[in-house]
């Protein structure tokens, strides 16, 4: 018998596994980089090309920058987490990378209005924010500890908004000296840690304790009264700010988050029949989201009317003109959207002028992001990080799903930002936090097949 078969006979009789040695695959990580880069400078260069027949003065500088910034995110992981799934950052960037295309076409439209430079300082905190999480952050379960602030500081974030003036009808933002941002963004983040936080304490709690009805095991008041306390809370809060579309993102959470801690399928059916509820009820009594129920319903109502097509109908002409393989860069017309052609409807853009294939290489771009995130959080062996990894991967998906259905008229328009695409600072920041969290994860995952435990 030779030596690694009498080292597996006596693992095997110690009842122990053999470490799986795993294939770091930080070159894989590395050459993924620079396609990404290397595809995002092609598309800069594509819309200088079809709108002014010569390569753009700043596509050096633009890939330049990107790829620092890039290199620096690959250095970062190679260096405190080497075990990290290689395909999350990559994503991350080519994403990124797209949205800042997507601007800067959108820009040469509106001259007196530029906001990719703005969104390339911000794609540079949040990479920064990337960097530091990554280099600071050792363990991922170290934010257990710090679950009831994380929510006392989710809150305090949902409420500032308040004592700001609304904008477009909704109390979302902070403007001070001409510099916004969105709390919410970041409470989001901080919900899901305290959300994992609870539910890995007191999943057996909530799985098996408490009073059967009908098909459904209930657990008792006490363990699930906080957390339903609080999520209740922050989706008033969001209410009175008119935040609807964060406040269906917060609602999923809580419901996704649930089903995952007990196993129980009832949390689904209860979460979607609350979610129906919901949505008749404020539909019917809010004005502002009454209105966006009329246009979803007639999205060319406005048409007939003779007023013109709204943003819905707009965009809905803009992806019916992109076909299946798109206008091309810098061909489309989807700037006729209106103010929130960089924003809310950033997607129609890309549906117009990358067409129906352009359109789904990005959702699998996402689909693939949060696919890797499930993965990394199936993988570990404690709770905490198992929830938080899908709770936070279930962020992504969520938010992919509302904003794209709302501007393809599946499901009435909410208002938010595409993760990545769209124009907002606060979201770039903290959907690159989320992906350094999930490579943290990842990284602590396969640590455990190469018998190395995060320190």
């Amino acid at each position: 018998m030779t030596q690694a078969g009498a080292e597996a006979l006596t693992q095997a009789r110690d009842g122990s596994d053999p470490a799986v040695r795993l294939p770091r695959r930080r070159g894989i990580e590395l050459a993924l980089i620079v396609l990404a880069v290397l595809l995002s400078v092609y598309g800069y260069c594509a819309v200088g090309l079809a709108r002014n027949g010569a390569v753009p003065p700043g596509a050096a500088g633009y890939g330049a920058g990107l790829g620092v910034l890039a290199l620096l995110a690959h250095l970062t992981v190679r260096w405190r987490a080497p075990h990290a799934d290689p395909l999350l950052l990559p994503i991350a960037v080519l994403l990124n990378g797209i949205g800042l295309v997507l601007i800067y076409r959108l820009d040469l439209e509106t001259p007196g209005d530029r906001a990719a430079p703005t969104q390339l300082v911000w794609s540079t905190l949040g990479v920064a924010l990337f960097l530091f999480v990554v280099a600071a952050l050792r363990d991922h379960r170290v934010l257990q500890r710090y679950a009831y602030v994380s929510v006392v500081a989710a809150l305090a974030l949902l409420t500032l908004p308040i004592f700001f003036p609304a904008v477009n009808g909704a109390r979302i933002w902070i403007r001070i000296a001409g510099f916004s941002i969105q709390p919410g963004e970041f409470a989001k983040v901080l919900l899901a840690v305290f959300f994992a936080a609870y539910l890995a304490a007191n999943r057996t709690a909530l799985a098996y304790a408490g009073r059967k009805i009908w098909w459904m095991q209930l657990p008792t008041g006490r363990v699930l009264g906080p957390i339903v306390a609080i999520w209740l809370l922050s989706v008033g809060v969001l209410v009175l700010e008119r935040d609807l579309g964060t406040s269906l993102l917060f609602f999923g959470l809580f419901v996704v988050m649930l089903y995952v801690a007990t196993g129980r399928t009832g949390w689904i059916a209860v979460g979607l029949l609350l979610a129906v509820l919901g949505a008749v009820a404020v539909g019917r009594l809010e004005p502002h989201v009454h209105s966006r129920v009329e246009d979803w319903l007639h999205p060319f109502a406005s048409i007939e009317a003779g007023q013109g097509p709204n943003q819905l109908a707009q965009s809905l002409f803009s992806f019916a003109a992109g076909g299946t393989l798109g206008t091309g860069l810098g061909l489309g017309h989807s700037v006729l959207i209106g103010f929130a052609v960089k924003s809310d409807f950033i997607l129609a853009t890309a549906g117009e002028e990358l067409g129906l294939a352009g359109l789904s290489a990005l959702f699998l771009l996402y689909g693939l992001l949060v696919e890797r995130g499930y993965r990394a959080g199936l993988a570990l062996r404690d709770p905490f990080g198992r929830l938080l990894a899908v709770g936070l991967a279930s962020i992504v998906a969520l938010q992919v799903f509302v904003i794209a259905g709302g501007v393809t008229g599946l499901i009435p328009l909410t208002g938010m930002a595409m993760p990545f695409l769209a124009q907002g600072g606060s979201s770039v920041v903290t959907n690159w936090a989320i992906v350094a969290l999930l490579i943290r994860v990842s990284d602590s995952a396969r640590r455990q097949y190469d018998g190395k435990e995060a320190p």
